[in-house]
């Protein structure tokens, strides 16, 4: 017998919850199937208890800076790491609850513990039932990328999904993978005397295009710990650990942390019984501004479509592929504009376009170094850099790049002006406090005016 429901959802991630969100608006008959654990990626193993985790390594690291304010007891500080680690796990719990809660208020008609596999294009089988639905949500979600090679010595081997599960850190670690995760991690457990060194086969890290700000971020994170960079790493079992080596470095580590990105949640679900069209990565070919799989009665949001793996994107993207899934034909909705931060520090965060998308003939870069921005300074976070990606005809503020202390807060600020098609002279109209790290923004606004083709006077001030 064939259950028949409007809409079945696969996953009960964050991009699953958010569609499940805008189908309940429309329909009560709707099912949601998740295999395994309960709770998002986010909530569990990736934004949040990593948070919490950079702010406990952070504070204990603040005390390398109390000589010069002038504050005594510096070295008598100490970190007791399990109790720590129960700090992060602790507040991993309630952010997973709040989840959860979402999900306990579902009955077995709506919720289903298993792992969907499609039978046909409308058509899916979990623990036996075969459930026909008149649209489907793929929002499976992903998993951490561990090479099968590594699997011999895999007591050594830590996944990031396997990270915020450690009672204790050992003594060394090498992270491999210099993404966000692999830098926030690694410059946390350096921070918490862990013996760390980081790789990456790139000369970049955090995934940086512009390369005065990944001079800088290499420069200033690689005073912190050694990153060896443009080199794959290999692994060998030795008898005091794993022995790693990148080009001529080499060192032995207690573990690893196998930080290389995540791979979609795809194999197992049979997508050959359907008429899904792959790229050439093996992902389903979908509009973005839709969510549609083809023409099908499919939709795929969140970390599964391997297009913006974040959780702000994956909320977007459910609430598209939801909202189209009970309404006919489908609508188109607009991206927000790209924003990305890795809370290592200093930050490193991109918002808008990037170098690799603009043509560097048409546009201007603004610049600011931060080492005379008085409110950095008074931190004792003045290195850093801010590069804004100007178009030259109008002064249209089209992306920007930086590395630099609370680029989490600027990223946001200049995302948001340039979402709303402001330009370097409606930004320069705003009003800045002094003294404040946007003061550095107001610098690099500054910076790029004698760059620009078109010419304003009195940027500052707006006629009545």
């Amino acid at each position: 017998m064939t259950r028949e429901v409007d809409v079945a959802i696969l996953g009960a991630g964050s991009a699953g919850l958010f569609a499940m969100s805008q189908v309940k608006r429309q329909t009560d008959n709707y099912v949601l199937i998740n295999g395994g654990e309960l709770g998002t990626t986010c909530a569990r193993v990736g934004c949040m208890p990593s948070k919490v985790l950079i702010q406990v390594a952070e504070d204990f690291h603040r005390k390398s800076i109390f000589e010069r304010e002038g504050i005594d007891g510096a070295e008598e500080l100490s970190v007791d790491i399990p109790a720590a680690m129960e700090h992060v796990q602790d507040l991993r719990d309630v952010f997973v609850d709040r989840t959860l809660g979402v999900t306990d208020e579902l009955d077995e008609t709506h919720l289903i513990d298993g792992y969907a596999k499609f039978i046909s294009n409308d058509t899916v089988e979990v623990n036996g039932e075969q459930i026909k639905a008149k649209s489907i949500i793929i929002a499976t979600g992903s998993t951490p990328v561990v090479p099968a090679a590594w699997q011999d010595f895999a007591d050594a081997i830590v996944s990031t999904d396997d990270f915020f599960e450690l009672e204790d850190l050992p003594a060394s670690m090498a992270v491999i993978g210099l993404g966000s995760i692999g830098l926030e991690i690694g410059q946390s457990l350096h921070r918490l005397g862990v013996k760390v060194v980081g790789v990456d086969q790139l000369e970049t890290i955090a995934k940086l295009e512009d390369d005065k700000v990944n001079e800088l971020a290499v420069t200033v994170i690689g005073r912190e710990f050694p990153l060896w960079l443009g080199q794959p790493a290999t692994l060998e079992k030795v008898d005091d650990g794993i022995q790693v080596t990148a080009g001529d470095n080499q060192q032995v580590v207690e573990k690893v942390l196998a930080s290389l990105g995540r791979k979609p949640n795809l194999e197992n679900l049979n997508l050959q019984a359907t008429d899904i069209r792959l790229d050439g990565n093996g992902i389903p070919l979908f509009d973005p501004l839709t969510m549609q799989v083809g023409d099908l009665p499919i939709y795929i949001a969140g970390d599964v479509n391997a297009d913006r793996p974040l959780l702000h994107e994956a909320g977007h993207e459910g609430r598209v592929a939801g909202y189209n899934a009970v309404h006919h034909p489908v609508e188109k909705f607009k991206r927000k504009i790209p924003l990305a931060i890795t809370f290592c520090d200093p930050n490193i965060a991109t918002a808008g376009a990037q170098l690799s998308e603009l043509n560097e003939s048409d546009i201007a870069i603004g610049e600011i170094q931060f080492a005379p921005v008085g409110r950095a300074l008074i931190m004792g976070k003045n290195r850093g850099l801010l590069r804004l990606y100007v178009q030259k005809s109008d002064g249209l503020l089209v992306g920007a790049c930086m590395c630099c202390v609370k680029a989490e807060n600027l990223a946001h600020l200049i995302s948001w002006s340039i979402q709303n098609g402001m330009s370097v002279f409606d930004m320069l109209k705003m009003p800045f406090y002094h003294p404040v790290i946007e003061e550095a923004l107001q610098a690099a606004l500054y910076n790029v005016l004698p760059k620009l083709d078109i010419k304003h006077d009195l940027v500052e001030l707006e006629r009545i």
